[in-house]
């Protein structure tokens, strides 16, 4: 990791990602995707319950640095490639990762900020928030961010605001579907949705994420009532289901509460 994205993990084992490219609105570059992908992978190795990612100064992030980009565009196909599928891996890295993920928004968030924003679990916006698909503008595309915000956006949001570039707020985000809050307060905003996912199993999280995945894009038919039939029994026969089941009878906190 280098100085561009700060990590912190405290003793709930909570992790922080901090963009840290103020002068820039946090607009990332390689340094800034290799940077990320590697605290991903910290807080993965740590095994952080919960991870909130966030930046520094004025935004959360206005995307990728055009500088960057244009010098990309001399680069070779396989150039160009390899770097469109490093931002992509980091996409799916956060989208995939086994706790649960917050996105706190504020100030500018435009172009791929905005797909930060879609692959992350819960996200809350600060009513200063202004966000934007501003690719088409620029004669890009939003490729790379378009499966995170399609999800979260829905295609006929996603289609409209991809298409206009058009800018809006935090309550118009909410609206659609790519937030799920708005508040003055992003530190209390996080810290009451961090009360209630610490209160959860990790790995009952983990498996309920890779479950949504799952029948998410599913017909409700007797193939997918297997399926989820199969994840719960599995589920029920895990320690950490025992654990639960049993606290609840002993009335008391899962062995999980306790270390949080």
């Amino acid at each position: 990791m280098s100085d561009a994205i700060i990590f912190q993990q405290n003793e709930q084992f909570i992790a922080r990602l901090t963009i840290n490219r103020p002068e820039v609105n946090n607009a990332f570059d390689d340094e800034v995707i290799g940077s990320l992908r590697a605290g991903l992978a910290r807080a993965k190795s740590e095994q952080a319950r919960i991870l909130v990612l966030q930046g520094a100064g004025k935004g959360f992030c206005a995307g990728a640095n055009l500088h960057w980009m244009k010098a990309m565009a001399h680069y070779s196909l396989e150039e160009n490639l390899a770097d469109a599928g490093a931002l992509a891996d980091l996409l799916s890295e956060l989208h995939h990762m086994p706790c649960p993920t917050i996105c706190l928004a504020h100030g500018p968030v435009f172009g791929g900020g905005v797909g930060l924003v879609a692959a992350c679990d819960i996200a809350i916006a600060h009513p200063d928030s202004i966000f934007c698909l501003s690719e088409v503008r620029l004669g890009l595309t939003p490729a790379t961010i378009s499966p995170y915000v399609v999800e979260a956006m829905g295609p006929r949001h996603g289609r409209a605001m991809m298409l206009t570039g058009a800018r809006f707020g935090a309550d118009e985000a909410m609206r659609m579907g790519l937030c799920h809050g708005v508040s003055e307060d992003l530190e209390a905003a996080l810290e009451a949705h961090a009360k209630e996912l610490l209160a959860g199993a990790p790995g009952a999280q983990d498996d309920i994420k890779k479950l949504v995945r799952q029948v998410a894009d599913r017909p409700i038919n007797e193939e997918t009532g297997r399926l989820t039939a199969r994840a719960i029994a599995e589920r029920r026969m895990t320690e950490e289901a025992q654990e639960g089941m049993q606290a609840f009878f002993d009335k008391r906190r899962p062995s999980w509460r306790q270390q949080s």
